[in-house]
C-alpha cells in the first residue's frame, strides 16, 4: 500500500485572515439564499401568473413556476464539474468573484423580465434561462466559500469558522422571507403584479456591491498559494482527474452523508403544503414556524462549530442526523392534529435546534475529507449531487408516498429516516479530522501515487483508486 504524504506548505498561520474570510463566505452565502429564497416564494405568489398563459390551469401554472425553482437543483452537479477544478486550478477568490457576479446578475435580470403577455413563450424560456444560472452559479460559490474560510481559519477554529457560510444561508432565507411581507402587506394587487414582485430581485445588486467591495479584499489562502506554486512547476493531472481518480470514495460519501438536507426540504416544502391544502392551516402562521426555527439557527450554527472543534465533526454532525430522524414523526403528528402549540415548539426544535448541528457541521467535515489540491472540486461535485437527489426529487417522492389524498404523513416520515439512515452511515465511515492541522489533512487524504500524478511524475493508471 501506497503510503499517504503531504503536498509541501507551510503550516504558519502568517497570512491568513480568518475573520475576512469568514466574513466573505457569509455574505455570499447570505446572497445566494436570498435569491434562492426570493425566487421560491414569487414563484408562488406571481410568477405563476405572469409568465405563463392566462387559459393554462391554476394548479399547472403553479407547477411550471416551481418546476423553474427545481431547475437550479438538476443543474447544479453541472456547475459544480463546472467551477470546482476552476477554484482548484485558477483560485477560490476566483470563483468566488465569478459567482457573485453571476447569481446577482441572474438575480437582478429576473426583475427585468417581460411576462408572457409581451412576449409569449420567450417569458419563461428566459425565467429558465435565469434559474440555470443561478444554479450553475450556487455550486461554485459554497464549495469555495468553505475552501477559502477553512484554509484561512485558525486550526482550532475551523469548524466555528466555516460554520459562518451555513449561518449566512439561515440569514439570506430570513431575509428572502421578510422582504416581500411589505410588498404583499402595503401594494395593490395591481400594483404587485404590475411593478412590486421585481423590486426584491433588484435589491439583490445592493447585497452584489457589499460583497464585492469585502471580497476584493480577500487574499488567497497561503496553503493554497504554496500549491498553486508548486503545481505550476510541475505538468501534473488536473483536479478534476485527480478527484475522479483518487478521491470518488469520499465524492461518494459527502453526496450520501448531505441526504441529511431531506430533513429541511421535508420541513420548508412538504409540510407546509400538508398543513395549509390537507390540514387546512393557516398560511401566514406555518410561515411563521419557518421564520421562529431559522431564527434559532442563527444562534445554534455557530455554537455548534464551537463545539465540533472541541469534541469532534463526527459526534456533533451524527447528533443532529439522529434527532432529526426521531423528531419529524412528532413534528409532522402535531401538523396532522393542527396544534399550533406543538407545531411551533417541536418545528423550531426539530429545524432551528437539531437538523442545524448538522448543518453547522458539514462544511468542515464534508471539506476535510480532501486535500487542498481537490478541495472544491471534491467538496462541490459532492454535495451538490447529494442536494440535486434530496432538494430535486424528495418533494415528487413524498408527494407520492403521502398518497392521493395527501395525508398519509408517516410515510414521509419513514423517508426521512430512511434519508437520514443513509447519512448516518456515511458520517460514521469518515475520518475524524478536527483535532488534525491541514497539513495533516493532506497527509491522510493524499496516497504517494497522487502526489507522483500531480506532480506529473506518474500517468499510468493504478487500480484501487485512492489510499485512505
Amino acid at each position: 500500500m501506497h503510503q499517504p504524504v503531504a503536498p509541501a506548505h507551510p503550516d504558519a498561520s502568517h497570512g491568513r485572515t480568518p475573520r475576512r474570510a469568514m466574513l466573505a463566505s457569509w455574505i455570499g452565502s447570505a446572497l445566494e439564499y436570498y435569491d434562492f429564497a426570493v425566487y421560491g416564494t414569487a414563484a408562488a405568489l406571481v410568477l405563476n401568473h405572469l409568465f405563463f398563459p392566462d387559459s393554462t390551469a391554476p394548479g399547472i401554472a403553479i407547477l411550471l413556476s416551481l418546476g423553474t425553482v427545481g431547475v437550479a437543483y438538476f443543474v447544479r452537479p453541472l456547475g459544480a464539474l463546472l467551477m470546482g477544478p476552476l477554484g482548484d486550478r485558477l483560485g477560490r477568490r476566483f470563483v468566488l468573484m465569478l459567482t457573485l457576479f453571476a447569481m446577482g446578475g441572474a438575480t437582478f435580470a429576473v426583475g427585468c423580465l417581460p411576462t408572457y403577455d409581451q412576449v409569449g413563450f420567450l417569458a419563461p424560456a428566459l425565467l429558465v434561462l435565469c434559474r440555470l444560472i443561478q444554479g450553475l452559479s450556487a455550486s461554485g460559490e459554497q464549495a469555495s466559500a468553505i475552501s477559502v474560510s477553512l484554509e484561512h481559519a485558525d486550526d482550532h477554529r475551523r469548524g466555528f469558522t466555516t460554520s459562518w457560510t451555513l449561518q449566512g444561508t439561515q440569514f439570506g432565507t430570513l431575509l428572502a422571507t421578510g422582504v416581500f411581507i411589505p410588498f404583499t402587506f402595503l401594494l395593490t394587487e395591481d400594483q404587485l403584479f404590475s411593478w412590486g414582485w421585481r423590486i426584491p430581485f433588484w435589491l439583490s445588486a445592493v447585497v452584489v456591491v457589499v460583497a464585492w467591495i469585502i471580497r476584493r479584499r480577500l487574499e488567497e489562502p497561503p496553503a493554497f498559494e504554496a500549491a498553486v506554486e508548486e503545481s505550476a512547476s510541475t505538468r501534473g493531472a488536473s483536479p478534476i482527474t485527480l478527484a475522479f481518480r483518487f478521491h470518488k470514495a469520499a465524492m461518494l460519501r459527502v453526496a450520501a452523508a448531505a441526504m441529511i438536507n431531506t430533513v429541511n426540504v421535508v420541513f420548508l416544502v412538504w409540510s407546509l403544503s400538508f398543513a395549509t391544502s390537507v390540514v387546512k392551516l393557516d398560511r401566514a402562521t406555518m410561515l411563521w414556524v419557518s421564520v421562529a426555527a431559522n431564527a434559532l439557527a442563527l444562534l445554534v450554527i455557530p455554537l455548534a462549530g464551537t463545539v465540533a472543534d472541541r469534541v469532534g465533526r463526527k459526534p456533533v454532525f451524527m447528533a443532529g442526523v439522529i434527532g432529526s430522524a426521531i423528531m419529524v414523526y412528532p413534528y409532522l403528528a402535531a401538523v396532522a392534529a393542527g396544534n399550533w402549540a406543538l407545531i411551533f415548539l417541536l418545528g423550531v426544535v426539530m429545524s432551528g435546534l437539531l437538523y442545524s448541528l448538522a448543518n453547522a457541521v458539514w462544511p468542515s467535515f464534508y471539506a476535510e475529507m480532501f486535500p487542498i489540491r481537490v478541495r472544491v472540486t471534491g467538496l462541490a461535485l459532492g454535495t451538490q449531487v447529494g442536494f440535486a437527489v434530496s432538494g430535486g426529487l424528495t418533494p415528487i417522492i413524498a408527494g407520492t408516498l403521502a398518497g392521493t389524498g395527501g395525508g398519509n404523513w408517516v410515510a414521509v416520515g419513514i423517508l426521512v429516516t430512511v434519508a437520514c439512515l443513509i447519512s448516518l452511515v456515511a458520517a460514521i465511515t469518515a475520518k475524524e479530522t478536527a483535532s488534525l492541522s491541514l497539513r495533516d489533512i493532506d497527509a491522510v487524504h493524499t496516497s504517494r501515487t497522487e502526489a507522483a500524478v500531480a506532480a506529473g511524475a506518474d500517468t499510468a493508471p493504478v487500480p484501487g483508486g485512492r489510499a485512505q
